[in-house]
């Protein structure tokens, strides 16, 4: 029987590539083109979700008519990011990268129309359900990150995820200064002006749609499944794809549990503490202008630094780079913790937060994509989309509570300790196997 999917490989392969695999001097050109198409869709897609969310409070409590409701819409998109992350990893496994990342960009964008309607219609649970489709944007930007990584050579992975995670850079700051216009658009459509930015954010995820079917091509995953293939002369079986296949790799891989943990981890003390940060903030006299320039703060620590991340996963290795993201995350929830109100104290305890998170990403994810076989790695990186955000959604739901009943400082706290077994476990793995190369 013969494996469609190989075939597929062939069909999507650039010209004078032998069994779908392009040779050497077409690669370099290749993984330019790919990176240049996936920062470009990157941009856009960080601009479509940031301009989306900038407003997504304002706008559930307007529909539900409920303070205590608002809430909500971030909750549902985070949540619905974690459910699509799966059967849109699923898609890549089976038909590439292209697949997964336009469909995700497609739902992303059905959402953000699901969104206009339901505060057209003033329906509440129509507003959750497109807020959870929303969230698949944020899916296909997330598994972007692996797709840089499809074509490159080992040495240079972690440098290639990180420019990926540094072009949202670019739509994570535009997107909230224009949610405003956007808003003021749709004053003559008869949409609430909050609704706007939604109306923006689908439009921009169709556009990113458009780039990553039109110009993704040849398809970096079934390209470089290709030219495995072509080591081994044997092409791989479905089987090999299956999230089955991914769970079985994760467990046979210490470094890719250390990864998987490392990735999720971070992320669940960033949003946890970051989510109340602007309450407790508030609660000391801050202004909205001082919170906000707290939170761009944030988001510079996030993402603008994440080339540097990559450049260090490459150089002194992605277990020293978790482990340095573990040192910064600790050292932020100690600073932001006991700032007490003091507002300079806190924008440096927000700042590192960003940076540890960064670090914890992209040497995680650059780890993961190491550590499994290549055959099984979309399966792989869907399930540490999956539990890192499912596991950062519960954490941001339960921090309010946190907060409520025992203090921002317990919050911090607690998130110092849930990155403290993320920190013994990479310990454990590098006395386990202190490479050479400091990997």
């Amino acid at each position: 029987m013969t494996d469609t999917s190989q075939t597929a490989d062939a069909a999507d392969s650039p010209p004078g590539a032998t069994a779908g695999a392009p040779r050497e001097d077409g690669l370099a050109a290749l993984r330019r083109r790919t990176a240049a198409v996936l920062v470009a869709s990157q941009i856009l897609g960080g601009l479509g979700v940031a301009t989306g969310i900038a407003l997504a409070a304002v706008l559930a409590e307007q529909v539900s008519g409920s303070e205590g409701l608002a809430g909500l819409a971030a909750t549902s998109s985070v949540l619905g990011t974690a459910v699509l992350s799966l059967p849109f990893a699923a898609l890549t496994a089976a038909r590439g990268r292209r697949a997964g990342l336009a469909l995700g960009y497609l739902v992303g964008a059905a959402g953000g129309g699901a969104v206009v309607l339901a505060a057209v219609l003033g329906s509440f649970p129509l507003l959750l359900l497109g807020m959870a489709a929303f969230g698949a944007g944020s899916s296909a930007n997330l598994q972007a990150r692996f797709a840089a990584a499809d074509l490159v050579e080992p040495a240079h992975r972690g440098r290639a995820i990180s420019t990926v995670v540094w072009a949202t850079t670019v739509g994570a700051v535009l997107g909230p200064n224009i949610a405003a216009p956007a808003g003021r658009s749709v004053a003559g459509l008869g949409v609430p002006e909050a609704a706007g930015p939604f109306l923006w954010g689908a439009g921009v995820f169709l556009v990113a749609a458009a780039l990553v079917f039109a110009l993704l091509r040849p398809d970096p995953l079934l390209t470089a499944r290709a030219l495995a293939a072509a080591d081994r002369d044997a092409p791989a079986s479905a089987e090999s794809r299956s999230l089955r296949a991914g769970l079985a790799a994760v467990a046979a891989s210490p470094r890719a549990r250390l990864a998987l943990v490392a990735v999720a981890g971070s992320h669940t003390t960033m949003v946890s503490i970051m989510v109340m940060t602007p309450v407790d903030l508030d609660h000391h006299g801050a202004g909205i202008e001082l919170i906000g320039l707290v939170i761009s703060g944030h988001i510079t620590g996030m993402y603008a630094f994440s080339p540097l991340m990559g450049w260090l996963c490459d150089r002194v290795g992605r277990v020293s780079v978790i482990l340095a993201g573990t040192a910064l995350l600790a050292c932020a929830a100690l600073t932001a913790g006991t700032a007490d109100g003091h507002h300079v104290q806190s924008a440096v305890g927000l700042f590192l937060l960003g940076l540890g998170w960064s670090a914890g990403l992209v040497g995680g994810s650059t780890l993961l994509t190491d550590s499994v076989p290549q055959d099984a790695r979309a399966a792989v990186q869907g399930l540490s989309d999956l539990s890192m955000n499912a596991s950062a959604g519960a954490g941001g739901a339960l921090a309010g509570l946190v907060v409520a009943q025992a203090g921002y400082g317990w919050l911090n706290a607690m998130g110092a300790a849930l990155i403290l077994p993320v920190a013994a476990l990479a310990l454990l793995v590098r006395l386990r196997r202190p490479a050479a190369d400091g990997r």
